[in-house]
């Protein structure tokens, strides 16, 4: 990344008043400007082949350099270098007398017209009337209309004839950050370039290299979130930056940035969001509150809420490789472990739940209240069976009891239904309808028995994990967890790296309390059987062979070169299919 020139990004020690960051590191060539390569590629390829159009519209969101790029297509047309005797170029020499001039805002062949505060058919009409006459120093008369989507309809229709035909000597640069208000016609007759946000972690790295130019420590985690908050835009990153400087003048931390941002703490979200799945009321308010304390706003930690479901969603749909780059390692395996436990159609009701909880909040009179109602919400929610499971109840016939899962219903009685959430105990009337495919033998017992479930295997654990909402619990042991001995109230079992140090205390922990007696859980060193997940991808691996090894899918794959046999996407597929 090449620094701006020196004109334009002094020390901390420059004198005069002080320039924020925005304006300092305001990128002075093409090669200064980052996260647009396409652009560049392009408008420096225009110049070197002599092919530069009349009019360009540039679009973007704000903060991405559109105005920069402006002025600097207005320099390389042009500079005349620092012998006067320059012509075009794609490196403008920053020290010439229009270069100097444009940077400046002084130049008076360069002019720059804001529409949103002239937006009338009178103002375009000044253009109008000077486009005829020629440039008073300049190589080219350059007019720059930032905003252009604001001016009139009239001052547009004005325009239109002038744009088609300029004279020789005049480069129209429209600017705007809402390009379908402006006319089919007037854009028909400019070169368009869009503006990308600049991604995540080249805006991470510019803010760390203008820390360093700067003097300026600086966390990690602190410019993450600068360039999160910032959403693309470069100059509102370091508007950011500058007013953390402020807030702290020696090392700009993650602490401050959190409470300048009124940013809740990443693990403590991932915390609220495993108690919120969980039915946990009480732990779910209490970090919220705890959230809250600290400076974080009620609808950021919605938002962020929003953020992590959309994060999960994309995990179980699109892989890890996109979603978790970036991400702090503990977001990751929280993250991936969450993904794991639960379905699509649940987070998508999630989404819906969050998102009209986010609309409600900007009405509410407390928004924390509002934050609260949405959570509540959400833990109801979660005890709800999924809308299809429901379905196919009904059209199974079950539809007196209204139960969706497949283990028998309980009696309204002490013998089972009863779950702890926190403190308060609510009454589950559809016991196993909850978790989809869960195995039979690892749900709740039939009405008149008193004992809990008692699972015989790490599956019927797992089940029971996921039926009681512990679904963070049960990824983890599908992942981790290598039984070596099982048996009524025991067991052993060792675990691969990188699982979490408290697995066997929460385990034995959700047994005691939903099987109505105290196990003994422990971890060993001796080597255990294949983790659930190594035994799922074997049995995936062995039926794809088997089903290669059938004479129909040879077949098939005989008729079609080229063909190749996948598995079924998603958990618990046993068969492949040909593509």
């Amino acid at each position: 990344m090449a620094p701006p020139d020196d004109h334009d990004a002094g020390s901390t020690a420059q004198p005069g008043p002080y320039r924020v960051l925005a304006r300092r590191y305001r990128p002075a060539t093409f090669r200064d400007l980052i996260g647009q390569d396409a652009l560049v590629r392009t408008v420096t390829n225009a110049l070197d082949q002599g092919r530069m159009p009349q009019a360009f519209m540039l679009t973007g969101v704000r903060g991405v350099g559109k105005t920069t790029t402006a002025r600097i297509i207005a320099r390389a047309l042009n500079c005349v270098g620092p012998d006067g005797a320059g012509g075009p170029t794609t490196e403008p020499c920053g020290e010439c007398e229009h270069c100097a001039g444009i940077a400046r805002d002084r130049h008076l062949d360069v002019i720059e017209m804001d529409a949103a505060s002239r937006p009338g058919v009178n103002d375009i009409r000044d253009i109008i009337d000077g486009v005829t006459y020629r440039p008073v120093s300049a190589r080219r008369k350059i007019y720059i209309v930032d905003e252009v989507h604001m001016l009139s309809t009239q001052a547009f229709n004005a325009l239109l004839k002038t744009l088609e035909e300029p004279p020789e000597h005049v480069t129209f640069i429209f600017a705007t950050t809402e390009i379908r208000k402006v006319p089919v016609t007037v854009l028909s007759r400019c070169m368009r370039f869009d503006l990308r946000r600049v991604d995540h972690a080249t805006l991470v790295e510019h803010l760390r290299w203008i820390a360093g130019r700067e003097g300026i420590g600086t966390e990690d985690e602190a410019l993450g979130m600068m360039a999160r908050a910032a959403d693309g835009s470069v100059r509102d990153a370091l508007s950011l930056m500058d007013q953390a400087v402020a807030l702290d003048r020696g090392t700009i931390t993650a602490a401050h940035v959190k409470e300048m941002l009124g940013l809740a703490d990443r693990g403590r979200l991932y915390d609220l969001y495993d108690a919120v799945l969980g039915g946990r009321v009480q732990e779910a308010l209490t970090v919220l509150t705890e959230l809250y304390d600290v400076g974080a706003d009620p609808g950021m930690v919605i938002q962020d809420l929003l953020t992590i479901t959309h994060t999960l969603t994309r995990l179980q749909l699109a892989g890890d490789s996109d979603v978790l780059a970036g991400l702090p390692e503990t977001e990751r395996t929280r993250g991936r472990a969450m993904a794991d436990a639960l379905r699509p159609a649940q987070l998508t009701r999630n989404w819906q739940i969050l998102l009209k909880g986010l609309q409600e909040l900007q009405t509410a009179p407390e928004p924390r209240q509002a934050a609260e109602m949405v959570l509540i919400r959400l833990m109801h929610a979660a005890e709800l069976p999924p809308p299809g499971d429901l379905v196919r109840a009904l059209q199974g016939g079950g539809g007196g009891d209204g139960n969706a899962g497949s283990a028998p219903p309980q009696s309204g009685g002490s013998g089972g239904g009863a779950q702890a959430h926190g403190s308060a105990a609510v009454a589950q009337h559809t016991p196993s309808s909850t978790t989809s495919g869960a195995a039979p033998h690892a749900s709740a017992p039939a009405a008149g028995r008193g004992p809990g479930p008692q699972p015989a295997s790490l599956d019927d654990v797992v089940a029971l994990c996921r039926e009681r909402r512990e679904a963070r619990l049960a990824a983890e042991l599908r992942q981790h967890a290598r039984i070596v001995r099982f048996e009524p109230g025991l067991i052993e079992f060792s675990t691969d790296p990188g699982a979490p140090g408290d697995l066997a205390n929460r385990l034995k922990q959700v047994l005691n309390t939903h099987t109505d007696r105290q196990w003994v859980v422990s971890l060993t060193d001796a080597e255990g059987a294949p983790t659930a997940r190594e035994r799922e991808a074997e049995a995936a691996r062995a039926a794809q062979e088997a089903a290669l090894n059938d004479p129909n899918v040879r077949a098939v794959l005989s008729a079609f070169p080229g063909a190749e046999l996948i598995p079924p996407a998603g958990p618990g597929g046993n068969g492949g299919e040909s593509r």
